[in-house]
């Protein structure tokens, strides 16, 4: 096989892997509005009762492990409403290079998120929503595109954030109604996660040639690929000398 007709086999495989993880990511995503979509029902019907039951209230050690339940849950249709598209698009951008991955950004986000209200939010107001898990994604997608060097995935996030502008106009802080420091504990914990789940580099190792030696032997000497002899070595090296 030649090194033309690897590469594109190679290429073919990622092709069909980055697919595959796309459709993960797409009915994942899908799921996951379906969900929110289906708690908000129940908490109409119980007149909000599970905001009440699992949102977040400042410092109350008792309801610090509602940080992982609020993110599902919402005040309103309209609450909802203006949530699920910004979730799903930026959800199925942080989830198509890895359904795993994008579960430990999940995780990470709604921690940052959930300790930044439960710590910082002012007097004894109630927060649930997913919008700290929409900024953690927005800087998931973004920092991962710095951090890999993927002008693709930078340029695809800040699009995104321009498309949905209201959203990043309700993070400034003062808004009525709304939980700006878990926005910032999100977008914190979006770029945290770009950093820990970055893709790691293989730095270029060093070859082993062979060449004689007086003893008979042979000793291996380590060449690198801007080595001028290093070809020479290669060849002495696959001639078994």
């Amino acid at each position: 096989m030649t090194s033309s007709a690897g590469g594109r086999d190679r290429g073919a495989v990622k092709a069909e892997i980055d697919v595959a993880e796309a459709k993960k990511a797409f009915f994942l995503m899908v799921g996951f509005i379906a969900l929110i979509w289906v708690l908000q029902i129940f908490n109409w019907v119980s007149h909000n009762r599970l905001d009440y039951d699992y949102g977040i209230l400042p410092r109350n050690i008792e309801r610090l492990p509602e940080i992982f339940s609020a993110p599902f849950l919402h005040f309103s249709w309209d609450h909802i409403e203006g949530n699920s598209g910004p979730l799903f698009v930026f959800g199925l951008l942080a989830a198509y290079r890895g359904v795993k991955k994008f579960l430990g950004v999940t995780l990470i986000v709604a921690v940052t998120s959930g300790l930044a209200v439960w710590l910082f939010q002012g007097g004894n107001e109630l927060t649930v929503g997913a919008s700290g898990l929409i900024f953690g994604y927005f800087g998931y997608v973004l920092s991962r595109g710095v951090f890999d060097r993927n002008l693709i995935d930078v340029l695809t996030a800040l699009v995104m954030a321009l498309s949905y502008a209201y959203i990043l106009t309700v993070a400034i802080p003062g808004t009525p109604g709304v939980s700006w420091i878990g926005h910032l504990g999100g977008l914190i914990g979006g770029i945290a996660s770009g950093w820990i789940f970055r893709t790691r580099r293989t730095v270029p190792g060093t070859a082993q040639a062979k060449i004689p030696r007086d003893s008979g032997g042979t000793v291996a000497v380590p060449t690198t690929p801007d080595n001028p002899r290093a070809d020479l070595y290669k060849e002495l090296g696959d001639l078994g000398l």
